[in-house]
């Protein structure tokens, strides 16, 4: 059998091209639109207390020859113990045979894969002449975005928020020498909203952190937030959106294959099955536009899909393959 090649976590960021992985994950994302992958809901094990995920995401693209399987740890406790609150690897198999050909670093791939979705709905629903992004939140996802989204608009501010302030600010220092933007750190969540073009949740919040009053006409939001206990923004803003997501099929599923932010509201009856308008790969592959009317609010929710870490896997390892990064563990 094959050597699998393993990559450590810096490894497997060195490998990813952001631009080249945006096209990557649409690609990805167009083929599950149009079922031709194969791709099983989330399972997961899980427990109260402290609260925490394991989850296991397994997907096959045949148009990228892609076979892969992540497991992903969600422990938002972790926050408190400076650990990351997502952990996870990704097996890369030979879609052939069925050989595992790599072990890659699935923080890494999440964090890249995820903003690319993010990335890829504001390349299709933000307004052109974007100026101003709203980062929400101050972990590993908030940096990614703040990068993968400034590649499909010009923003000369970016704005970061948080529940902890001098860590909002924290990170604007950081990014401030990494955009090519005025990044800033805002006093509330709220204030950060405010006029803003483009605003990305990135949170373990359970309860909402970001609310409808605080979006003006025309603002595009991403939401990836992804907790146990509750949505990551409020019902209004779901209702008033011209609403995007991964997949119909599991759009109003329970956790942890869907996501509160659309469970809630539909029980609630704000919102039924048809208010989706779009999967992420309808947008890419033009099969249906964004809204025609320029001040609609629109609204990307993420609860994650296998497809984008196969995708991301695939690329990873050629990219490891053909700069010798890595080294070949022997079974």
């Amino acid at each position: 059998m094959a050597a699998m090649r393993y990559l450590t976590r810096a490894e497997t960021a060195a490998m990813i091209e952001p631009d080249t992985l945006r096209r990557a994950v649409g690609q990805a994302m167009v083929e599950l639109s149009a079922g031709r992958v194969s791709m099983p809901p989330r399972v997961a094990a899980t427990r109260e207390d402290p609260i925490g995920l394991m989850a296991v995401m397994p997907a096959y693209v045949p148009a990228l020859d892609a076979m892969a399987t992540k497991v992903v740890n969600v422990f938002p406790g972790n926050a408190a113990r400076d650990l990351p609150t997502h952990l996870a690897l990704v097996l890369l198999v030979e879609p052939e045979t069925g050989e595992p050909i790599a072990l890659l670093d699935g923080d890494e791939i999440t964090a890249a894969r995820t903003a690319a979705g993010s990335a890829l709905s504001a390349e299709h629903l933000a307004v052109p002449d974007a100026a101003t992004l709203t980062i929400v939140g101050t972990g590993v996802q908030a940096r990614s975005h703040a990068h993968a989204v400034s590649r499909v608009r010009s923003f000369t501010e970016v704005r970061v928020a948080g529940r902890d302030p001098a860590k909002a600010a924290a990170l604007a220092a950081a990014l401030d020498d990494e955009l090519d933007a005025s990044v800033i750190g805002a006093t509330s969540i709220e204030a950060a909203c405010v006029g803003a073009d483009v605003v990305c949740a990135t949170t373990d919040a359970s309860t909402p952190v970001l609310r409808r009053e605080w979006l003006g006409p025309g603002t595009h939001v991403t939401s990836v937030g992804f907790a146990a206990g509750g949505p990551e923004i409020d019902g209004a803003t779901v209702a008033d959106a011209f609403l995007v997501v991964e997949s119909r099929a599991s759009a109003f599923s329970g956790y942890p294959v869907g996501t509160h932010d659309l469970r809630e509201p539909f029980e609630a009856g704000l919102i039924a099955e048809t208010h989706v308008r779009a999967e992420l790969g309808e947008l890419v592959d033009g099969t249906i536009a964004g809204p025609d009317d320029s001040t609609q609010l629109t609204l990307y929710k993420s609860a994650g899909v296998a497809v984008q870490d196969a995708a991301a896997a695939k690329l990873v390892h050629d990219a490891a393959l053909a700069a010798g990064v890595g080294v070949d563990l022997e079974r």
